[in-house]
């Protein structure tokens, strides 16, 4: 028997993510490397656009897919930036925010029961979204010495009768992971092979280091009407709180979640959404989004390089986002990022928290001053002998 919506989201857990924060605001002068929001302001340029758009009477609703400036600027962004051809009347449509979009993209298609693979670790959102569209999240772990990239093997064998799509994330919120062409070549392989649809999380796809490139799974061949590609404004213009992202389906899905969305929240803001259009058209964006990556890159050395000076943790280098996911050994996860804060005063994520293949591993965010960072390891270091 299918569960009704409200017993669905009792099946849900709390985010360990916000508990996590709540408890370390008892700690005043506790360093937060726990949320995973950007600690630059979004570029003035961009504010200037939302304050023109109030100006110019941007205070309405918009239609239900996103205003068509926006959308077009997307389309061009989408066919230069990612090689996917996107129609912006019929392949696009703007969210609140990514995370809406994978719910969107799970209800366009999943029927109750069916299962939604997942590599894993794997950021807490994706699962309870598939939980709440009535299907069933499927754990497919990956490890730190193959840098948490999922295998076609691995892959292949999770895949059952019940196998309905498979839910990737490149570059990878916990691991900084970054899936190269062949990896993706092998999803493809698995999606095509078993009939089964693919929604890519790109949300990270300018946060990529040391030379490696973004690719996206729906330029492939054979994937652009398997999959539903979904992208956002939070990381790499620094506008978490705007609650701007978008996603390019084929027109099928894209109506469907139109539809829910009409019902859901009508639209997106009308102010942000004529910034966001603007934005993409302005060099100055594609300037601050490359500033920010260049110093997330320099605090990631930063951080890979004192995590590798200490004996108790293992650490693979993450080849995008602002996370890393080290191993603390044998220690519980949830004792150990608990003991940190009690001691140390810095605040890390137990990376149970993202799935059972984060067990053993706790996420750091490096989205604190450089100086900050130091700080906190320092502060680590020297708890470290009271606490293992």
């Amino acid at each position: 028997m299918s569960l009704s919506l409200s017993e669905r989201l009792d099946l849900v857990p709390p985010s360990g993510i916000r508990r996590l924060f709540e408890v370390a605001s008892r700690y005043p002068d506790a360093i937060s490397l726990g949320i995973g929001e950007p600690d630059f302001e979004t570029p003035a340029h961009i504010r200037s656009y939302a304050k023109e758009a109030l100006d110019l009477g941007y205070t309405h609703y918009t239609p239900n897919s996103g205003l068509q400036m926006l959308r077009d600027a997307l389309s061009d962004k989408l066919r230069k930036e990612n090689c996917i051809e996107a129609d912006p009347d019929r392949n696009i449509m703007v969210t609140v925010g990514a995370n809406q979009a994978v719910t969107l993209a799970l209800a366009a298609f999943l029927r109750a029961g069916e299962e939604v693979l997942i590599p894993s670790p794997c950021f807490v959102t994706h699962k309870a979204a598939v939980t709440i569209a009535g299907g069933n999240a499927v754990d497919v772990a990956t490890d730190e010495q193959n840098g948490f990239e999922i295998t076609f093997e691995s892959l292949n064998r999770a895949v059952t009768k019940k196998s309905r799509c498979i839910l990737i994330n490149s570059p990878n919120n916990p691991t900084g992971a970054v899936l190269s062409r062949k990896r993706l070549e092998e999803v493809a392989t698995v999606a095509v092979e078993h009939d089964l649809r693919v929604i890519s999380d790109e949300v990270y796809e300018s946060l990529v280091y040391d030379g490696h490139k973004h690719v996206s799974i729906a330029s492939l061949e054979g994937m652009a009407d398997r999959t539903i590609t979904i992208n956002g404004f939070s990381k790499v213009y620094a506008m978490t709180g705007w609650r701007l992202g978008y996603l390019a389906a084929d027109q099928a899905s894209v109506e469907k979640m139109v539809k829910l969305q009409m019902y859901l929240d009508t639209c997106p803001v009308a102010f942000a959404q004529y910034a966001a259009a603007k934005a993409l058209g302005d060099p100055r964006s594609r300037m601050a989004a490359e500033a920010m990556r260049f110093e997330y890159q320099r605090r990631r050395d930063c951080i890979y390089d004192l995590l590798k000076g200490i004996p108790q943790f293992s650490v693979s280098k993450p080849m995008g986002t602002f996370y890393i996911f080290p191993g603390i050994g044998a220690m519980d996860d949830q004792l150990f990022s608990e003991a940190v804060l009690e001691k140390a005063h810095v605040a890390l994520v137990p990376g149970s928290t993202f799935g059972a293949a984060g067990r053993g591993h706790v996420r750091i965010a490096y989205t604190v001053a450089l100086e900050r960072l130091e700080e906190a390891m320092a502060k680590i270091t020297r708890a470290l002998p009271e606490i293992l």
